[in-house]
């Protein structure tokens, strides 16, 4: 009861403080939720909702210091009824088997894969031979064919012929869950197709967005022409089928990746140069200007020009989210509030976390709310200081350096343990390209797009392909320093919310004992600095086994499996290809073997050697890529059992291996149960 009581008072002293608080509470249940091992049931749910929804009633009675207890708990319950509604309200079929044949259905998105490909997404699709129950509401095709005889339209009816899949799991225990990203997104089957794409039938009715979207980014591309057009439709249509993948490897080399992402940057300054040019058009007006005030006209402009480049952009998550923080801003103009607080953060990230709680798992939420809590907390730190009263062409320049250097350092371990790449020249880069973003780029497109209806849109687009020919440029030459990158290992998965909780306790919470938050954000620093990586990592499919070696982590071979090979050597934080990695233990004939904890590994590739191999005793662990005829005495993983559990991950203790496989990390959740139970 002491315990409580002490609680109870430090919460009682942080009376008006405790609205941010709101978002983290919803976001600890969403992130339970997530880290369930098996899925709750609907009635679980409810009882939840209930249980929330008791304890919000229960705090009414309480007093000051025990009430806000209450309604936290009532917030984390929430959340995990939250995301499990959500998980159910996007249930469609997933495919359950692997399909080869004709595939027929409407391009509702176009984009690039990982391997520079152009790519379709299908919806309303058909497969061949395929009943309609078990048909995925939308497939995502890459397209490999070396003579393409059509270009894709939005909206066009087509038919390929394709190789189909279930979205794959994770490529390691623990790791990122494609599987689950692709049950959110509505996309039950993914694949490629070798052979051309025809169309069955053009668009019909009237060009929606997406249409018009992509009519608006040809249109940039074909006046711009090149990288800089590519980029340029990026920023101004969120639309990425034009950017080479060497433009993107440079972006991320340099750390400014974020320019291609419509996100708060965007948003942020097409509403802030719309702001300020209705203050500026309404001032230079007299009769005007001594009549009306110009801040609240400018502010709903500005939310209006937000809005359209919300519904132009495509409106997916990030930018959903990027508008919330933008319309939140706005709106306290209009209502006479602080524009930026941390207030106005919390609520942006209570509307994003309401509309997709799933978005809390993805680096875009994290980096975007990490950077934006981290710089309203700063400069509302150092609102009053001195600084502030430098030379009227230094504090501009000062804010650009303060607000670059913050948000690379609070998004700095958010990239590092999602992509495992930490760009040492980032800074460098950002000052140089970030002011020519919101001082050229944004500005030139939004006058083409005044100018667009005279025929003059060609002036803006020529200055914005202007300012992008020099970012391209900031970007191509950091990233060709020696030493642009550096490598880190994949974190365990508590490190993020360890070092997430730590840092929004230091900001959030008032008085001697915010200093507690550097007890998680230390713990999970050590966590990451002393974590182990997997001896052995064997892929989901049988195709790839990795060893970890003193020169690092050495492959099974050195072509096929080039994604799942790809993930574990940046997981590793190692920046060699999968031709060198196999070269590190290179072995004859088709039979990869390895040693650890005093037993042995094999891989056993090929039919031919799956059938005639019996070399393996009691302990040893054999993978093999096609069935086993024969018994043998050792552990058997061909691609059935393998199927069955996922990659697994092999760790040499003192009383031998110690194997952890990917549906131990996952669970039995709703987007990896197969398609009884929806």
């Amino acid at each position: 009861m002491r315990g409580i009581g002490r609680i109870s008072g430090a919460l009682e002293g942080q009376r008006g403080h405790l609205l941010p608080w709101v978002p983290v509470c919803l976001g600890v249940g969403v992130g339970g939720y997530f880290l369930l091992p098996i899925e709750p049931a609907t009635g679980h749910l409810a009882a939840l909702v209930l249980a929330g929804a008791g304890l919000f009633l229960l705090a009414r009675r309480l007093g000051e210091g025990t009430a806000p207890m209450a309604v936290m708990l009532g917030l984390v319950l929430l959340g995990v009824a939250l995301a499990g509604w959500r998980a159910r309200s996007v249930a469609a079929p997933v495919l359950g088997f692997r399909f080869y044949g004709a595939v027929e259905g409407t391009i509702v998105a176009i984009d690039r894969s990982a391997s520079d490909r152009l790519r379709l997404t299908l919806a309303d699709v058909v497969l061949q031979d395929v009943a309609p129950e078990r048909t995925p509401r939308r497939v995502r095709i890459a397209l490999h064919a070396k003579t393409p005889v059509l270009v894709p339209r939005p909206g066009q009816r087509v038919i390929a012929t394709a190789h189909l899949s279930p979205p794959a799991g994770p490529a390691e225990p623990g790791g990122f869950d494609f599987r689950r990203h692709a049950w959110f997104s509505g996309i039950g089957a993914i694949g490629y197709s070798r052979v051309p794409v025809l169309a069955l039938a053009p668009p019909e009715g009237r060009p929606g967005l997406f249409a018009l979207r992509m009519a608006l980014s040809r249109h940039i591309r074909s006046t711009l022409g090149g990288a800089v057009g590519g980029v340029a439709a990026a920023v101004s249509t969120g639309d990425r089928s034009g950017i080479r993948a060497e433009t993107v490897a440079a972006l991320r080399a340099s750390n400014l990746a974020h320019l291609l992402a419509i996100s708060g940057l965007h948003l942020g300054l097409l509403a802030g140069f719309v702001f300020a040019a209705a203050r500026l058009g309404m001032a230079l007006c007299p009769p005007l200007a001594l009549r009306v005030q110009s801040k609240k006209p400018a502010a709903l402009l500005a939310l209006a020009a937000a809005a359209a480049y919300l519904v132009l952009s495509g409106g997916n998550v990030a930018t959903q989210r990027a508008f919330v923080m933008a319309a939140v801003a706005l709106v306290a103009v209009l209502l006479d509030r602080r524009a930026f607080s941390l207030r106005s953060v919390a609520l942006a990230a209570l509307i994003v976390l309401l509309l997709a709680p799933e978005s809390l798992l993805g680096p875009g939420f994290q980096m975007s709310f990490a950077a934006t809590t981290a710089l309203v907390a700063v400069f509302n730190g150092l609102r009053d200081g001195a600084w502030w009263r430098l030379p009227r062409w230094a504090a501009p320049v000062l804010a650009v350096v303060v607000s670059s250097l913050v948000a690379g350092l609070a998004t700095a371990p958010f990239g590092a343990a999602h992509f495992n790449v930490i760009a040492h020249y980032g800074l460098p880069a950002n000052l140089l390209a970030v002011p020519v973003m919101g001082l050229v780029v944004v500005p030139s497109a939004v006058l083409a797009l005044c100018l667009a209806p005279l025929g003059l849109d060609w002036i803006g687009l020529w200055l914005m392909g202007a300012g992008l020919e020099w970012i391209l440029g900031v970007a191509h030459f950091f990233a060709a320093r020696p030493g642009a990158r550096g490598f880190v290992p994949a974190p365990p998965l508590a490190v993020l919310p360890l070092l997430s909780l730590g840092m929004l306790w230091l900001i959030l919470w008032q008085g001697r004992l915010r200093r507690i938050g550097m007890v998680p954000v230390l713990c999970a620093l050590l966590l990451w600095s002393t974590a182990r990586r997997p001896e052995v990592l064997i892929a989901d499919s049988g195709g790839l086994v990795g060893v970890m070696t003193a020169e690092g982590r050495a492959l099974s071979k050195a072509r096929g499996q080039g994604f799942v090979a790809r993930i574990w050597l940046e997981n590793d934080g190692d920046a060699a290809g999968q031709e060198q990695a196999a070269a590190r233990l290179s072995m004859p004939g088709k039979i990869f073997v390895a040693e650890i904890a005093g037993q042995r590994l094999f891989h056993v590739q090929g039919k031919a050697a799956a059938q005639s191999f019996a070399a393996c005793d009691a302990g040893d662990i054999a993978v093999f890529t096609h069935a086993v005829a024969a018994a043998l005495r050792c552990r058997v993983l061909t691609p059935d059992a393998l199927r069955a559990t996922g990659a697994i991950a092999v760790t040499g203790t003192g009383s031998g291996p110690r194997i952890r496989t990917a549906r131990q990390v996952t669970g039995q959740r709703l987007w990896n149960r197969g398609g009884a139970d929806r």
